[in-house]
């Protein structure tokens, strides 16, 4: 398993809109093989400025990269450069390679 994440760092004033942009897009994430859930996280407030994060979980390291030569990943990002402005410098990304797994699936 595979977990790719990316950190972004928004202005509470703009936290609405960022929201909303997330909550209307289409990612068409499941139309890619190895695809398995996506997550966007909100989390905690700090100085006017909120933490988010984009969780996407794929079957393997392989297929997050096919993501990012698709087409559905260049559809899904054609906008990036208009919404910048919502947040604050550049997305951080994160990858990991799962080395356990506890819980149940469903």
């Amino acid at each position: 398993m595979f977990i790719a994440m990316n950190r972004f760092t928004v202005p509470v004033e703009n936290a609405a809109e960022f929201e909303a942009l997330w909550l209307s897009r289409d990612s068409k994430l499941d139309e890619l093989p190895g695809f398995v859930e996506f997550h966007m996280l909100k989390g905690p407030e700090e100085d006017g400025r909120r933490l988010y994060a984009s969780h996407t979980v794929w079957e393997s390291e392989e297929h997050f990269r096919g993501w990012t030569r698709s087409q559905q990943f260049r559809d899904a990002h054609a906008r990036a450069g208009e919404t910048k402005k919502l947040y604050e410098g550049g997305p951080r990304f994160e990858g990991f390679t799962a080395i356990q797994r506890i819980g149940r699936a469903g």
